[in-house]
């Protein structure tokens, strides 16, 4: 069953820029659904219209079987939407905060305080409870902002970005806080990351996009096969040689892709077995030294780099 149905979705603002251009995609029941892309892909304008903040211009968004652009109200009273800038008041202490968010949503107090202290538990707060929130590092912030937004029980909740700027111990905090909201609450999460491991982690259904369009949906396993064997991965003794020796095989007009890891370098092509024995005679005619050269199965970050193009899209932004 589908909560979010998109058909041909156009956003374009007064400056003639077209964030969404007949954007489609569909986000099911009870998954987590990550939506990634470089800056400019068009993903905060599509948040802004599926939390109801922007009107699209053309298109047709469905959310929980309601028209978007007729019933609003209807759809936010299911709905809930955790922004990347940390929304809890620090003048209020954690219960504070947590009743303020069940007024605003009018959830009846019983209930309200049944779910306050369900959640509480249940996200690990509880020993929070008597320091003030402003003594709170950012990854406890971020679940409280979080635990919050689920007093009103929302059918769907948006996450733009939730572990931007966490450390790693953190970031593996929020990702099984994230697991518990699908599993335990039964609640279908959209999310937006720049982290490519987090959704390769979390993601029941990843959707790639650029310049306002859909480039491919499908599960983190199905997008790899996008690029199955079409990989080489040639190891140096550092990683200096290995950006040296990307600049040579980009000018050689057979790589679809390249990237440098560390002291390898990841190379995408049309055909990885005839491509094997080009490149290894090259470095064996040409004397360079590397320490092996294999055919690899692709990552999340190789299907991107292969849907996007040469890489030249791909910033700082998109990290692993």
């Amino acid at each position: 069953m589908s909560v979010i149905e998109i058909d041909k979705l156009v956003k374009e603002y007064k400056n003639g820029v077209r964030a969404l251009d007949g954007l489609s995609l569909k986000v099911n029941s009870g998954e987590i659904f990550s939506l990634l892309g470089p800056n400019g892909a068009g993903k905060t304008s599509l948040i802004n219209i599926l939390t109801t903040y922007y009107k699209p211009t053309s298109g047709k968004v469905s959310i929980l079987g309601k028209d978007l652009c007729r019933e609003p109200d209807r759809v936010r009273r299911q709905i809930a939407c955790v922004a990347q800038r940390i929304s809890i008041d620090e003048h209020l202490s954690l219960m504070e905060n947590m009743l303020f968010q069940s007024r605003l949503y009018k959830v009846d107090a019983q209930l309200a305080e049944e779910r306050i202290n369900t959640l509480i538990d249940s996200f690990d707060l509880s020993g929070y409870l008597k320091y003030p929130t402003a003594s709170y590092s950012g990854g406890v912030k971020r679940r409280l902002d979080i635990a919050m937004n689920m007093v009103s029980s929302p059918v769907i909740l948006f996450l733009d970005e939730p572990t931007v700027g966490m450390d790693v111990e953190s970031r593996k905090a929020m990702w099984k806080m994230m697991l518990k909201i699908r599993d335990e609450y039964n609640t279908s999460i959209f999310l937006t990351t720049h982290y490519l491991e987090e959704a390769d982690q979390l993601s029941d259904t990843i959707c790639i996009m650029k310049n306002g369009k859909e480039l491919v949906q499908g599960s983190p396993g199905s997008l790899r096969s996008y690029t199955r064997q079409d990989m080489l991965r040639i190891t140096f003794s550092n990683a200096e040689r290995g950006k040296k020796y990307k600049d040579v095989f980009d000018d050689t007009g057979f790589i679809k892709f390249s990237s440098v890891r560390d002291n390898s370098v990841l190379l995408g092509v049309d055909d990885s077995r005839t491509a094997f024995t080009a490149v290894n005679k090259w470095l064996l005619d040409h004397d360079v030294e590397f320490r092996g050269i294999e055919i690899v199965e692709p990552g999340l970050e190789d299907v991107f780099l292969a849907l996007t193009g040469s890489g030249e899209d791909r910033g700082e932004e998109w990290v692993c």
